[in-house]
């Protein structure tokens, strides 16, 4: 929404004479420094914003005015800042001696600036640059936005909150709004009486202005980057806890703090350990987790310093449907954004190149800490499936280095991808492993120290942590940042001599689609053990021998801690099925996920892959047990078209995993291990996603015990059971779903329902969900989520139905993910014509820098395609075999 008339905005006169205040952190700014990407010119740099905002959430709409304390280095012609969809009114810049002059501001909507001209060249001095403007509240989270919920009361309520990474706090404020650019904070509101603000500090002074207004004003913030600073306004209510000298909290909707226990507990749990093991303590007087209503399709949690939001479906508990997997993901998520209060908010990178420092790192750290804490829940085994996330994107040849040129907002935007964070936190992983934990965190905390309130690049990093005493690891470390894809390490031949392996290694590259392609070289750590016996080392470049103690089956990346593909000899794969037992845990998850990921790219026969898990034993560990049902799962979807080879595959599923069903139960049990219930889920769900009979029986038997019991349901896997019911709905069930979805008391549960409306298997209720989406009903954020459930059953019908809508689709969801938006909805698509239409829309829509998410999934696409039709005779052959 555009303001189609502005009124007049003042500023209070500032002083004439000025000092320009001390920074809390660092020297007077200038900057970025040299070879640093700015899309601003450069010259001059904040120090301070003195910001105030007056939202009127009902309209839609708010009015600001900020206070900036600028540093001018060089004579500039203008003072040119970011800003996005604002207006202007009085703007006056003041030197430290001297009288105030107006500028005239001009926008650039395309580049978003605004240029603010003053009628003569800016010299080099300290000044103070006071603008009043006004701006919009969007209803998705780009800027200042809006949630609109539905309270305990059942009343139609609205919450204010802000989201500004990557390249949003200009939507907000006028500034330099480059990460480079860091300078303190002091945020005020004018806000109804009664309402809860939250910022970045604590509340500092209220004061009643008349009116039904109060101004709340906010603590002076560290030196920070713009997209680090936070606003929240609404009905809202506050649960603490001491870690420590920090207060942390949880801030949600009134009424729900308790279902925030968990977030609460796990950062007074996460800061002690973060505050040992980082070497600086937190720096801020508190840290809060602000829950908020609704969803992104984008993103769950933002790491805004010492003011987290994370939507309410990624932090709160509701005890009649949160799963066991979803509470750990909340655990993990709190652990995620807690690691960016050090690695993103204290230091962060000098531009958007190395935003894997961010979140690369934070992953790392989530997962790490995670395991200290929690160590039942065994967290290192869910890095293979990370780093299988990464090289699904790193095998194509549309992958990009973990350290990637961003030059525009859109490429920015498309950066936030499974390569800078899942292999982000791989090649840290494998990092730490070959620096040894001790001189990892002697790195760390060094680094830290050195760069507090400063920005790095990535080679600031490896020079701390060789310089703790990892000889070596700069260069190992630019391989893999440096430049895109997988190494492939492969074993040519394998001798027992004298009681000893000796194997002779060679090195390639695994791709997807580019088999032909001259191979890039690495220098790889390779870490490999016979089953038992005692791990080697070797950095591996090109090619090079290892000698293991012991002779048998053996294991090139033991500990899976490398980022690498391991191609055995047919016999090893063999002989490592009959030792599967013997394996550890983490070995066992890595094989299968290798294996099947050799098969897929045609490197070795997909049977063998199968093999391996043919031979996961019912008595395997429960974590291992819940990988299972997923490759049973991938084998049934490539198998699509054939029905009867797809009732081999359930005929097989349900023989492997229907007694491990049988044995721990539909429902939880007292005193069962940590890992079972995540291992039902896996179980109920894959089944029932292939259409067992027995489990889609007992789905329809809950579903409809609900006319008696609306408790029927209740439980971690209430979700799961009516996944498998909306799969399977018919028009009566389907509507049954939708009736459950308008009468839902509270929008996290509404928020779920509506969205599995989008997964039937019917065409026709997809259709109906569709249009359903177009509507109010489902709620501003919630209707993205329907389209995107149809477009994971039926991509081709989810991407015409955009197609024919697409400004309205546009509409739900964040501006900053348009571009990316189609490709997520088409890039599972497994038919040709869907790689020829994203391109077909990219053509027309997009620019060559932003269209490449889409190219990606066209990559995915085409890749697919080619697999199936390898992959389906030999798929089809193995289950016949086992029958």
């Amino acid at each position: 929404m555009s303001l189609a008339k502005i009124l007049p905005l003042l500023i209070a006169a500032a002083p004439v004479a000025l000092a320009t205040p001390a920074l809390a952190q660092g020297a007077a700014p200038t900057g970025p420094a040299a070879g640093i990407t700015t899309q601003l010119p450069r010259g001059a740099a904040p120090s301070h914003y003195t910001i105030e905002v007056t939202p009127d959430a009902a309209n839609l709409r708010f009015t600001g005015n900020t206070v900036i304390d600028v540093t001018v280095s060089q004579t500039m012609p203008q003072l040119v800042l970011n800003a996005a969809d604002l207006t202007f009114g009085d703007v006056t810049l003041t030197p430290s001696s001297g009288r105030a002059m107006k500028g005239k501001a001009t926008v650039d909507a395309q580049a978003q600036t605004v240029s603010l001209d003053f009628g003569k060249p800016v010299a080099p001095g300290n000044y103070r640059l006071a603008i009043a403007y006004a701006g919009v509240i969007n209803q998705q989270a780009n800027g200042l936005f809006a949630l609109d919920y539905t309270n305990n009361d059942g009343q139609a309520k609205r919450a204010l909150f802000t989201q500004f990474e990557a390249p949003d706090a200009r939507r907000f404020v006028p500034s330099w709004d480059e990460p480079s650019y860091k300078a303190t904070f002091d945020l005020s509101a004018v806000i109804p009486t009664g309402l809860m603000a939250v910022g970045n500090m604590p509340v500092k002074s209220t004061a009643d202005m008349g009116g039904g207004k109060t101004r709340v004003t906010f603590g002076t913030s560290p030196k920070m980057s713009t997209y680090l600073l936070f606003f929240g306004l609404g009905e809202l209510e506050r649960a603490t806890k001491m870690a420590g000298q920090t207060e942390v909290g949880v801030i949600t909707g009134k009424g729900n703090t308790g279902k925030a226990q968990l977030a609460l507990d796990a950062s007074a749990s996460i800061l002690p350990y973060f505050n040992d093991y980082f070497g600086v303590p937190f720096p801020l007087p508190k840290l809060d987790n602000v829950a908020g209503p609704g969803q992104s399709q984008f993103f769950s949690a933002m790491e805004n310093w010492g003011a987290i939001f994370t939507f309410e479906r990624a932090l709160l508990v509701d005890p009649r449907f949160t799963s066991e997997a979803t509470k750990r993901r909340i655990y993990e998520t709190v652990a995620h954004e807690m690691a960016h209060q050090w690695f993103g908010d204290l230091v962060t990178m000098a531009w958007w190149d190395d935003l894997w420092l961010n979140e690369g790192f934070a992953s790392w750290m989530a997962t790490k800490v995670t395991d200290k804490l929690q160590p039942e829940w065994e967290m290192l085994l869910t890095r293979v499936d990370g780093r299988e996330a990464a090289m699904s994107l790193d095998s194509l040849a549309t992958t990009h280095p973990v350290v990637q040129k961003i030059t525009t907002v859109d490429q920015v935007n498309q950066a936030f991808d499974a390569i800078t964070y899942q292999k982000g936190e791989a090649v840290i992983t494998m990092l730490e492993g070959y620096a040894g934990e001790d001189a990892w965190k002697s790195g760390i905390q060094a680094y830290m120290k050195a760069h507090a309130y400063g920005n790095t690049v990535t080679d600031d990093l490896w020079k701390a942590v060789e310089g703790a005493g990892a000889k070596g690891l700069v260069s190992i470390a630019h391989d893999f940042t440096s430049q895109p894809g997988i190494p492939l390490v492969k074993v040519d031949s394998a001798q027992c001599q004298g009681g000893q392996t000796v194997l002779t290694l060679s090195q390639g590259e695994y791709s997807r689609d580019q088999k032909n392609k001259t191979p890039l070289s690495w220098n790889v750590p390779v870490k490999a053990q016979t089953v038992g016996g005692e791990a080697q080392r070797l950095i591996l470049q090109g090619k090079g021998q290892v000698t293991l103690p012991e002779c048998g089956a053996y294991v090139v990346n033991a500990g899976q801690t490398g980022y690498y593909r391991s191609l055995y000899p047919q016999a090893n794969v063999k002989a490592l099925a009959k030792d599967f037992t013997k394996l550890a845990s983490i070995d066992q998850t890595g094989l299968l996920a290798d294996n099947f990921a050799l098969g897929l790219g045609g490197y070795q026969p997909i049977g063998l892959a199968l093999d391996l898990v043919d031979a996961v034993p019912a008595s395997a560990s429960p974590a291992v047990l819940a990988e299972v049902p997923g490759y049973l799962g991938s084998a049934y979807d490539m198998l699509d078209g054939d029905k009867a080879a797809q009732d081999r595959v359930v005929a097989y599923s349900a023989r492997k995993l229907t007694p491990v069903l049988t044995t721990i139960g539909y429902d939880a049990k007292a005193g069962e291990g940590s890992q079972v219930p995540v291992l039902r889920s896996a179980l109920v769900s894959t089944l029932g996603d292939m259409g067992d009979q027995a489990v889609v029986a007992e789905a329809n038997r809950r579903f409809a015990a609900l006319d008696s019991d609306p408790t029927a349901l209740d439980g971690p896997l209430r979700n799961v059971w009516l996944g498998i019911i909306a799969k399977n709905a018919d028009q009566a069930t389907w509507d049954k779903l939708r009736a459950m979805a308008k009468g839902a008391k509270t929008d996290l549960e509404k928020s779920t329902l509506y969205a599995l409306l989008g997964g039937a298997r019917d065409e026709k209720l997809a259709a109906q969900a569709l249009d359903l989406a177009l509507t109010d009903e489902p709620g501003k954020t919630t209707s993205a989520a329907i389209i995107g459930q149809v477009g994971y059953e039926h991509p081709m019908q989810a991407v015409d139905f955009v197609l024919a809508h697409r400004a309205q689709y546009e509409a739900l969801i964040d501006v900053s993910a348009r571009s990316q938006a189609l490709a997520r909805l088409g890039g599972g698509s497994a038919d040709p014509a869907m790689a020829t239409k994203l391109d077909a829309y990219a053509t027309q829509y997009l620019t060559p820098e932003s269209r490449k998410v889409v190219d990606r999934a066209i990559a995915s696409v085409k890749t697919r395609v080619e697999t199936r039709q390898r992959l389906k005779a030999p798929l089809a052959s193995w289950f016949a075999a086992k029958r």
